[in-house]
């Protein structure tokens, strides 16, 4: 039964057992993806940045000390479930969360095509062929907005940036900022090439360019490799720059985001 003193379509929810949450009972995210591009947004503060974004929110779950506050906020016609503490608590796991979580639905992003015509001058974007870990994924879009990049490319082979653990590290960034899903980069990388796009290789050759030294193209791509292996050769050979963040004291490498955070901020800082 509806209860509509918020103006809203607002349903009491007595049991963990109710179909009409199902969504937010421990679904896997994959099977969430598989469903038209489900995610979840945990948090009042991602929940606040997905109502006010363009991503479609399917129903919003409130525990009943948020209605107050949440509710208004919600657009009419979407969902709001509310149950007590107890109840909420048996559905997210644990004690100790806002009461305030939604189910929204990802759309496909702009093309490569719409973001090169509507660069004007200046183009960053950052290259992810493959990024396997989610809380990488999700620093790496904070980062990228946070720098002013304006789109992000992703791989074939690499996570979903709408999984649960990449939404709540991207803070909501992931939201705001154009995402790309490449199926086949090599080529996509190619027709950057021919709008005049640079291509630059992050890499831990010390022979390659040092950062310091590196200066900023108007148009350019920064290519970031996986977590344990970096750059395919493929993309290495491919990009015109090969560039480098000299280490110090036998460490190998940086972690990607915070690799990441020191080329961005390099390159867009003048």
């Amino acid at each position: 039964m509806s209860d509509d003193r918020h103006g809203k379509n607002v349903f009491p929810i007595l049991s963990i057992d109710d179909p009409r949450i199902e969504v937010y009972r421990e679904l896997k995210d994959r099977e969430l993806a598989k469903r038209g591009g489900l995610f979840i947004a945990e948090g009042e503060h991602l929940v606040r940045r997905l109502l006010e974004s363009g991503y479609k929110t399917e129903s919003v779950f409130l525990s009943q000390r948020r209605v107050e506050e949440i509710a208004p906020l919600v657009p009419p016609g979407v969902p709001i479930f509310v149950a007590a503490d107890a109840v909420m608590h048996g559905i997210i796991g644990f004690k100790f969360h806002s009461g305030v979580i939604a189910c929204g639905r990802a759309h496909a992003g702009p093309s490569l095509e719409e973001i090169c015509t509507r660069a004007a001058g200046k183009l960053t974007l950052v290259v992810c062929p493959e990024i396997a870990n989610a809380e990488n994924m999700g620093a790496m879009i904070r980062i990228a907005a946070a720098f002013g990049a304006d789109a992000m490319i992703f791989g074939e082979r690499c996570c979903n940036p709408f999984w649960r653990q990449s939404v709540r590290v991207s803070m909501g960034a992931v939201f705001a900022l154009p995402l790309v899903r490449s199926i086949n980069l090599l080529s996509d990388l190619n027709f950057l090439h021919e709008w005049g796009v640079e291509l630059i290789a992050t890499v831990l050759n010390p022979s390659a360019e040092a950062l310091a030294r590196a200066s900023r193209p108007g148009k350019f791509a920064l290519l970031f490799g996986n977590e344990a292996q970096g750059l395919d050769a493929r993309y290495i050979n491919l990009c015109d720059r090969h560039v480098t963040i000299p280490m110090h004291l036998g460490t190998d490498s940086l972690n990607v985001a915070v690799a990441a955070a020191v080329f961005l901020y390099h390159f867009t800082s003048d």
